[in-house]
C-alpha cells in the first residue's frame, strides 16, 4: 500500500513544480526600453516571461491562481543594466580588498550584490574579478541580485593596469607562486601571445561571457602611466581568437588613440572607457562597427586618492576627457552602452543610479532610459552561445524575461526620481520574481 502512495505524493509534487506561475499587472503607463512613446496596458507575466502586453484587459484563469496586481497608472519599465561593473570590488575600499580574505570579501558582495538589485538594476556585465560563484548563487535563488555577465579576472601585461604585485615582486621567477589577486581571479599577469591564450582559456573554462583585457594605462594601477599602451597587438589578437573560438568577444579598458587603434586592430570589439579618444580614432571605431562602453566620469571633487598623488592626477586628467568622448561617440553615432565603474567606492556603488543623471549632461532622458535598457541588452547578447540568459533583456516584450520596474513618477520627464530609489521605486522584479511591492503602501 506504501508504494502507490509513494507514487502518488512523487506525481503531484511534479504537477505542481510544473504549474505556471501567472502574475497581472493591471493599469500601468508601459515604457518598452525602446520608444519612446508609452502606452497605457497591461503586462502578463507567465513564469520569468512576458507573456502578454494589451491595452484592452486580459482574461486570467478563473482558478484565481493569477497573482492580479493594480498599478494604478503608475510607469512600467525594464529593469536597468550596467555594462561595467566589478560587483566584488565595489563595496570595500582598495586598502581594505588587498588586505582582506577573500570570504570577508565575498560576504561584503553578496550585502552590495542584494543593494544593487534594489536600486532597480536587474543585470550586470562583470568586467573583473571573481563573480563565478556569485552568478550561480544568484541565478538559482542562494541569494539576492542582478544577473552577472562574468569577465572573471582582468588579463594584464607586466606592469599594466591589472598588476597588482607588490614592487619588490619583480623581477619574477618562472616559478614563482600566484599573488593575492591572482589566487583569487580579481587579475592575472600574461606576457607574450602564448600566455595570453592561455589565460583567456582558464577564464573561458570557468564560464566567462566576454574576456577583459588591460589595453592601456590606469588610475587606480601603480606601475603605469596614463598614456602607455599596453599589450601588443598579437598579445590581444591571440586573446580574440581565443574568444572567437567560443563564440563570444573581447573587452577592452583603454583611454588613449594608441591602446584603441592596436586593440580594434587586432579584432576587439568594445572599448570600456576611452576618455582621452580622438577624432580618428572615434571614426575608426565607428567604422568597425565595435562598441563604446563609456562611464559618466566627471570630477566632483571627490575622490579614494589623496589630492596631488600620482593616482589622483590621472584620474583628473582622464576625467578632462569625458566631454569630448561623449561629443565623438555622438559625433560618430558610436554604438555607446552605459556603465558606473563602481570600484573601491562604497558610496558609489550605494547611489549607481546617480551615473543616470549624470548623463542628462550630454543625452535627453529617454537617449538615457534607451541606452540603460534596450541598448545595453545588445552589448551583452555579443556573447553569443556563451549567453547565460539567452532571452531578450532590457525590453518589455512578449517573450522577454521579466525584469521589471515599477515607478512613483515618469522618469522620461524627471530623471531625477530614479536616484530615490527607496521611496520611487514601488515594485521590483527580477525573473519573474517580485523583490519589492509598495503599491499599497
Amino acid at each position: 500500500m506504501k508504494r502507490p502512495l509513494f507514487t502518488f505524493a512523487i506525481l503531484l509534487s511534479a504537477f505542481f513544480a510544473m504549474a505556471q506561475k501567472t502574475i497581472l499587472i493591471n493599469n500601468v503607463q508601459i515604457f518598452n526600453g525602446k520608444d519612446e512613446k508609452t502606452i497605457n496596458g497591461n503586462v502578463l507575466i507567465v513564469n520569468n516571461l512576458i507573456s502578454k502586453i494589451s491595452t484592452s484587459p486580459i482574461p486570467t484563469n478563473k482558478s484565481g491562481a493569477t497573482k492580479i496586481i493594480d498599478g494604478k497608472g503608475k510607469f512600467l519599465m525594464p529593469g536597468l543594466i550596467d555594462a561595467h561593473t566589478h560587483i566584488m570590488m565595489e563595496s570595500l575600499n582598495i586598502m581594505e580588498l588587498m588586505n582582506s580574505d577573500i570570504e570577508y570579501i565575498t560576504v561584503c558582495a553578496v550585502k552590495s550584490a542584494e543593494k544593487d538589485l534594489m536600486q532597480g538594476f536587474t543585470t550586470f556585465r562583470d568586467l573583473a574579478g571573481p563573480a563565478f560563484g556569485l552568478q550561480k548563487a544568484i541565478d538559482r535563488g542562494v541569494i539576492i541580485g542582478p544577473r552577472i555577465y562574468p569577465s572573471g579576472a582582468m588579463i594584464s601585461q607586466t606592469a599594466g593596469h591589472g598588476d597588482f604585485l607588490s614592487p619588490n615582486d619583480v623581477p619574477r621567477d618562472i616559478a614563482a607562486n600566484l599573488d593575492f589577486s591572482e589566487r583569487n581571479n580579481f587579475g592575472i599577469v600574461a606576457d607574450g601571445a602564448d600566455e595570453v591564450l592561455k589565460r583567456v582559456r582558464e577564464q573561458l573554462r570557468l564560464g566567462a561571457t566576454q574576456i577583459k583585457l588591460a589595453a592601456g594605462g590606469g588610475v587606480s594601477s601603480n606601475y603605469d602611466p596614463l598614456d602607455v599602451s599596453q599589450f601588443t597587438e598579437a598579445e590581444m589578437k591571440a586573446a580574440v581568437d581565443a574568444a572567437e573560438n567560443w563564440g563570444t568577444y573581447v573587452a577592452v579598458h583603454a583611454y588613449t588613440p594608441r591602446a584603441i587603434q592596436t586593440a580594434l586592430r587586432a579584432g576587439v570589439r568594445c572599448i570600456d572607457h576611452a576618455q582621452l579618444i580622438d577624432d580618428a580614432t572615434a571614426k575608426m571605431l565607428a567604422d568597425k562597427k565595435a562598441w563604446l562602453s563609456l562611464q559618466p566620469f566627471i570630477d566632483e571633487g571627490k575622490s579614494s586618492f589623496a589630492e596631488g598623488s600620482p593616482n589622483r592626477i590621472k584620474q583628473q586628467t582622464m576625467m578632462r576627457g569625458t566631454d569630448s568622448a561623449y561629443q565623438f561617440a555622438k559625433k560618430y553615432n558610436i554604438n555607446t552602452a552605459f556603465g558606473t565603474d563602481c570600484l573601491f567606492q562604497p558610496d558609489h556603488s550605494a547611489a549607481r543610479a546617480g551615473d543616470l543623471t549624470k548623463l542628462l549632461r550630454w543625452y535627453t532622458t529617454f537617449e538615457i532610459l534607451k541606452m540603460a535598457t534596450s541598448t545595453n541588452a545588445k552589448l551583452l547578447a555579443m556573447s553569443g552561445p556563451r549567453n547565460p540568459y539567452p532571452n531578450k533583456l532590457g525590453v518589455i516584450e512578449e517573450g522577454a524575461y521579466a525584469d521589471i520596474l515599477l515607478v512613483d513618477g515618469n522618469p522620461l520627464m524627471n530623471l531625477n526620481i530614479m536616484e530615490d530609489y527607496d521611496k520611487n521605486l514601488l515594485l521590483i522584479m527580477k525573473d519573474g520574481v517580485i523583490y519589492k511591492n509598495n503599491l499599497n503602501k
